[in-house]
C-alpha cells in the first residue's frame, strides 16, 4: 500500500479495508524526514493514528527497549480512551510494544516501575510529566525519547499548563537533542502561532504544517422557539420539552452546557419533560471517576439516548452512535462551538449536526454570529502571552529536585522555551532568589530556603525533604479546595467546593449526578449523604465566565447596523430591533450607545458595549465607584456579554465623564487591591510558586487553612515587599485572565470618541433583558418569584415596545 510502511502494517490496513488519508501520508513522510510537525486537521480525520503510525512503524523496523514516544494529553481520560484505541492495531498486528498510562491515578508501585523500566509508549499529562523530570533518573529514562505527541495542542498552548510543558520539553529537548515534535488539533485559527509555540527556541520554519482534507459540511442549525425567542435568561432551559423531542427522535444526543451547575439544572428540566421515561444521563468533572466511566460506558454501549455534559466531553470521547449535538445557550466562541459539534458522528465524510439553543434574543444574534463566523471559516482567534513566572520558578525547584544545575546553562535552556524566550537574566535571579529565600521580607524564615548555591552560577536543594514536599505539591491547577460526597457504606459518588458545602447543614438536599441528595452529615473532608426525594437546589461552582469572543462581538455588532441581515431572523427579533431603532438608536459598529431613562423611581444607565462579561463586569464596579463620588447614589449594576446597566437615585446626565480614561489609572488599581481579585490571584500563585504548600505527607490543607496561609504572606509582601516577584506574577494574572483588561481598555478608549447618549422616557427594547437581569438579582426567593417576574417582564416589554 505504501513504500514508507512496513508490510506488517499495510497487511493490517488491508485486512480493515482502511486507506492512508493524504495527512497521514504526509506524517509518515515527516518522520522519516525527521522534521517537528503540526497536524491540523477536523475531528474524525483520524490525527491519533496519524500521530502514532510513524512511531508504531519505526519500533517494528527497529524494536528497542526504553520510552521511544510520549504523548501528552490535557485530560487523563483522553489518555486512557487512547491507549485503549492504540492497543487494538497493536495487539492485531501481534506487536511487542507496550503501551501505558501515567497520571495522578496511576498506582505508585507501577510509577515507581515505569521510572525504572519505562514502556516504549507512554501516555500522560503535562503535570505528570513535569513530575517525571523532576526525578534523579530522569536524564536516563528520556535520554532515547525519539517522538512527543502533544494532542488537541490547542487545549494547552496560551495558558499555565502550556507554559509548564513547554519547559518540560526544552528539557527534554536536552536530555534527548534528537527529539522530534508533534503536534495535533483539530481548530486553531492561527497555525505559524502554534508551529512558533511547538519549536525549539521559537523557529517556526523548523515546524512543518500539515493540513488535513476538509471534513464533511457540518449541518448546523438554532432551535426557534415553539412561541417566541424569550426576552431574558442564558441557558435555554425554556426549550427543555423541544429538546427532549429531538433526544427521542434521534439515535444518540451530547446536550453541551457551559457549567457544571447549568449542566444538573438541564439534565432536572429534561427529565421532568422526559414522559417516556427515556433513559439519559449527565456528566461533568465534579462527578467521581466511576460515575463517569459508567456514564461513558453506557453511552458507547447504546444504553443511553442523551447526556447533558460539559467541557469534560469537550475532547476525546468519541462515540461514533451520536447523531446530534445541541448547545444550551450561546456557545461563545465559534472554535468552541465546531469542537463540540465534532463529537456528533467522528466520521470525516459524515455532516456532524449540531444545534444552538438560545437563551434570549442577544444570544439569538451571538449564535447566528457564531454559524456566519463557521461558513467564513472563522474561528476565534489564538491571544499568546509570556510565560507565567510562578510556572517557571516551580519548574526550576523540578529540575533542581533531579539534581544539582547549572544557572546559565538552565537559564539558555528555559529561553528556548517560546513563552520565555524574551525572560530577563535581571527575572532570571529573582526566580532563583524567590527559590533559596522566598524573597527579601521572607528570608528569614527557614522554610522558604528550597535552593542553594554552593559555588557562583551552581545550584542544588537544601536537603533531600524538599523533593518529596515539590512531588506533592507540584501542578498548576489551583482548584477551589473540594469535599467528597458519600454515602454512608463509603461509596464516592462525586466532588462539591468548599464554598458551597459550607452552605449546607444536615436535612438540607441538593441535585447531584442527576438525583436528590439528602445530607446526614460530615466527617471531615466528607459529607455524608443520602438519597432523597427532596426537591433540592443546584450545586453551585465558583470560576470565571467565559465571555464572547471578540470576533463573535463584531459581527453581533454588525448585525444591529444591518438591516439586510434582519430577514433571516424571526419576526419576534426583527421587530424587537425595528422597535429599538424607532424608540432609541441602533448603534453603527464603532459606536458606543449608551441610554438613560427611568423608572419607577429609579435611574437607570444601559451601556451597550459587547465586550464580554468580565470587561463589563469590572467596569460596572468602576463606574459605580464614580457614580457614587458624584452624587449620583447607585444602587447596584448588572453585567452581560452584551451590555452592563447600572440603577441610582440620581439620573446620569453626562456619561461621557463616567467613562474617562484615567479610570484606567488610580481607579483601577485602587479598586483592584481592594477587591478580593488580588488576594485570589495571589493565593494561585503562592501555591503554583510553592511558596504554600496544598499537601503534607498523608493529609491535605482544606481551602480555609491554603487562604489563611496565602492571606498572611499577601500581608507580608504588600507592606514590606510590594514588587516580590509573585506579587507581580499576580498582578498579572489579576489584569489579564480575571478582569480582561485589553476588553476593558478598548470599551473604555470607544468611549472618548464615539459614545452615543440617548435620553429615553422610559425603558427600552434592547434594555428590557438587562432590566429583567437586575429583577433576578433583587428577587428575594424563588419558586413564587418566577410568576412575578414573568409578570415584571411582561409589564417591561408593554412599556419598551410601545411606540407612542
Amino acid at each position: 500500500m505504501s513504500q514508507a510502511l512496513p508490510a506488517i502494517i499495510d497487511d493490517w490496513l488491508a485486512r480493515r479495508e482502511w486507506h492512508l488519508r493524504r495527512h497521514q501520508l504526509d506524517m509518515l513522510e515527516a518522520a522519516r524526514a525527521g522534521d517537528h510537525v503540526l497536524l491540523a486537521a477536523a475531528t474524525g480525520a483520524g490525527k491519533t493514528l496519524a500521530g502514532f503510525l510513524p512511531s508504531i512503524a519505526e519500533l517494528i523496523e527497529a524494536p528497542a527497549d526504553g520510552l521511544h514516544t510520549l504523548y501528552i494529553s490535557p485530560l487523563k481520560a483522553l489518555a486512557v480512551d487512547v491507549q485503549r484505541n492504540l492497543l487494538e492495531p497493536i495487539e492485531e498486528m501481534g506487536l511487542d510494544i507496550r503501551v501505558e498510562t501515567r497520571s495522578g491515578d496511576t498506582p505508585s508501585n507501577r510509577k515507581a516501575r515505569q521510572r525504572a523500566r519505562p514502556p516504549q509508549m507512554l501516555l500522560t499529562t503535562p503535570e505528570s510529566l513535569s513530575l517525571l523530570l523532576s526525578y534523579p533518573e530522569a536524564a536516563t529514562m528520556f535520554s532515547g525519547l525519539k517522538t512527543i505527541i502533544v494532542d488537541e495542542i490547542h487545549a494547552f498552548a496560551k495558558e499555565k499548563r502550556g507554559d509548564l510543558l513547554c519547559l518540560a520539553m526544552a528539557r527534554l529537548q536536552r536530555l534527548a537533542p534528537g527529539l522530534r515534535r508533534v503536534g495535533l488539533s483539530a481548530t486553531i485559527a492561527d497555525p505559524d502561532a502554534y508551529r512558533a509555540w511547538l519549536a525549539p527556541d521559537g523557529v517556526i520554519d523548523d515546524v512543518r504544517l500539515v493540513e488535513g482534507e476538509p471534513g464533511a459540511v457540518p449541518d448546523l442549525s438554532i432551535l426557534v422557539p415553539e412561541d417566541r425567542v424569550p426576552w431574558s435568561g442564558h441557558s435555554g432551559r425554556y426549550a427543555a420539552g423541544q429538546v427532549m423531542q429531538l433526544i427521542e427522535e434521534h439515535d444518540a444526543s451530547i446536550i453541551f452546557t457551559n457549567t457544571r451547575s447549568l449542566a444538573e439544572l438541564i439534565f432536572q428540566d429534561l427529565w421532568k419533560a422526559n414522559d417516556k421515561q427515556i433513559p439519559i444521563g449527565v456528566h461533568h468533572g465534579s462527578l467521581s471517576r466511576e460515575a463517569r466511566r459508567r456514564v461513558e460506558a453506557a453511552m458507547a454501549g447504546g444504553r443511553l439516548k442523551g447526556l447533558v455534559a460539559t467541557a469534560s466531553l469537550d475532547m476525546g470521547l468519541d462515540w461514533g452512535n451520536v447523531d446530534l449535538v445541541a448547545q444550551m445557550g450561546a456557545p461563545k466562541g465559534s472554535s468552541r462551538f465546531l469542537q463540540r459539534v465534532g463529537r456528533a458522528n467522528h466520521r470525516l465524510d459524515e455532516a456532524s449536526k449540531g444545534m444552538i439553543v438560545p437563551g434570549n434574543r442577544f444570544e439569538y444574534l451571538e449564535a447566528r454570529a457564531c454559524l456566519d463566523a463557521i461558513d467564513d471559516g472563522e474561528l476565534d482567534p489564538d491571544i499568546f502571552r509570556e510565560g507565567a513566572l510562578d510556572v517557571l520558578a516551580q519548574h526550576v525547584m523540578g529540575i533542581a529536585c533531579a539534581g544539582p544545575f547549572d544557572e546559565a546553562e538552565l537559564l539558555d535552556e528555559v529561553r528556548s522555551a517560546l513563552p520565555y524566550s524574551a525572560l530577563t537574566q535581571e527575572t532570571w535571579r529573582r526566580v532563583l532568589e524567590l527559590n533559596a529565600t522566598g524573597g527579601y521580607a521572607l528570608r528569614a524564615y527557614d522554610k522558604y530556603k528550597r535552593l542553594v548555591e554552593d559555588s557562583p552560577g551552581k545550584w542544588r536543594i537544601t536537603r533531600p525533604a524538599i523533593a518529596a514536599a515539590h512531588r506533592l505539591n507540584a501542578g498548576v491547577i489551583v482548584d477551589n479546595t473540594m469535599m467528597d460526597l458519600r454515602f454512608k457504606n463509603g461509596r464516592h459518588i462525586g466532588r462539591v467546593e468548599e464554598s458551597f458545602a459550607s452552605t449546607l447543614t444536615p436535612g438540607d438536599a441538593f441535585f447531584f449526578s442527576g438525583i436528590s441528595l439528602e445530607v446526614e452529615g460530615f466527617k471531615e473532608q466528607d459529607i455524608i449523604v443520602r438519597a432523597s426525594k427532596q426537591v433540592g437546589r443546584i450545586v453551585s461552582y465558583g470560576g470565571q465566565r467565559m465571555s464572547m469572543s471578540t470576533h463573535l462581538a463584531e459581527r453581533v455588532r454588525g448585525f444591529l447596523a444591518d438591516r439586510s441581515s434582519w430577514q433571516r431572523f424571526p419576526d419576534d427579533v426583527r421587530e424587537w430591533l425595528d422597535v429599538q431603532s424607532r424608540r432609541s438608536i441602533l448603534p453603527e459598529p464603532h459606536e458606543l450607545l449608551v441610554e438613560t431613562f427611568p423608572h419607577e423611581g429609579r435611574h437607570y444607565m444601559t451601556v451597550y458595549a459587547f465586550e464580554g462579561w468580565n470587561a463589563h463586569q469590572s467596569l460596572g464596579m468602576l463606574v459605580t465607584k464614580r457614580m457614587e463620588a458624584a452624587g449620583l447614589k447607585p444602587l447596584s449594576w448588572v453585567a452581560t456579554d452584551y451590555a452592563l446597566a447600572t440603577s441610582s437615585l440620581e439620573p446620569v446626565t453626562d456619561p461621557q465623564a463616567l467613562f474617562s480614561p484615567d479610570i484606567l489609572e488610580d481607579e483601577f488599581k485602587s479598586w483592584i487591591e481592594e477587591s478580593h481579585l488580588l488576594k485570589r490571584a495571589f493565593r494561585e500563585v503562592a501555591v503554583i510558586g510553592g511558596l504554600v504548600e496544598r499537601q503534607h505527607p498523608g493529609k491535605r490543607k482544606t481551602g480555609k487553612q491554603v487562604s489563611f496561609s496565602t492571606d498572611l504572606i499577601y500581608d507580608v509582601l504588600k507592606k514590606y515587599e510590594p514588587d516580590h516577584l509573585l506579587m507581580r506574577a499576580a498582578w498579572d494574572d489579576a489584569r489579564a485572565r480575571m478582569t480582561e483588561l485589553g476588553r476593558l481598555v478598548r470599551l473604555v478608549d470607544r468611549a472618548a470618541d464615539t459614545m452615543v447618549h440617548v435620553t429615553a422616557e422610559r425603558v427600552t427594547p434592547m434594555a428590557v433583558p438587562l432590566m429583567m437581569n437586575i429583577g433576578r438579582e433583587q428577587a428575594p426567593g424563588r419558586a413564587t418569584d418566577e410568576a412575578i417576574l414573568a409578570q415584571v417582564e411582561k409589564e417591561l416589554v408593554a412599556q419598551a415596545m410601545r411606540l407612542d
